[in-house]
């Protein structure tokens, strides 16, 4: 579907908005850096930026959560008689070849910013750990869907939800010690298909036909 004039201005809006208070909290931090002075950088209301971003947080995580995706997605968009650990090990496997984001393994200038900023603001660390809980309850959640009343969802869940996030912090340490994304991908390749190879002795075909 093609992208009207209003939805385009609305996504270079948020993006400029995004993008001025990352340059800005780089210079100053991000306690130093009121709502009002991103407002001022991009030529826009104080208003308009909460219409955008309801806290500051968000101006930093909101573009993060939004590259994870719905994590109900790896349950539900599996292929025909996939089992949950083999569906989410191929799409995992598939955004770490293209170093996205959500994996961990991204080198871009944006991504170093953010992984300082998390370092240094325990308001971000915080709301980030929400959004872990939240992700975790939604992938529980997709798997109630398919499995209504299953004592094991919640557990089987934690489990897996529990490895992304470990690959996710293995791969954002290695870049923040200086490695470069295709430097680092063999050894994140090897890390995650250990990891999955663990969970699948474990949980096995759950959630195959």
């Amino acid at each position: 579907m093609r992208e009207g004039l209003r939805e385009r201005k609305k996504r270079e809006t948020r993006q400029a908005i995004h993008d001025a208070a990352m340059e800005l909290f780089a210079e100053r931090g991000f306690a130093g850096v009121s709502v009002v002075e991103i407002a001022e950088r991009v030529g826009v209301s104080k208003m308009t930026v909460f219409n955008y971003f309801p806290t500051k947080e968000d101006i930093v995580l909101g573009p993060m959560e939004e590259s994870f995706g719905d994590i109900a997605s790896l349950v539900r968009d599996r292929r025909p008689g996939e089992s949950l650990v083999a569906g989410v090990r191929r799409e995992f496997l598939e955004r770490l070849a293209r170093h996205a984001p959500e994996t961990g393994l991204d080198d871009s200038p944006g991504f170093l910013r953010q992984l300082s900023l998390f370092r240094q603001t325990p308001s971000l660390g915080a709301r980030l750990l929400m959004f872990h809980v939240a992700a975790e309850a939604a992938l529980t959640a997709a798997i109630e869907e398919e499995r209504p009343g299953d004592p094991r969802a919640p557990y089987a869940a934690s489990q897996l939800y529990g490895l992304l996030r470990t690959l996710q912090t293995q791969n954002t340490r290695r870049i923040y010690q200086g490695q470069r994304a295709e430097q680092a991908y063999p050894d994140a390749l090897a890390a995650a298909n250990t990891g999955f190879d663990l969970l699948e002795s474990g949980l096995g075909d759950y959630l195959a036909p």
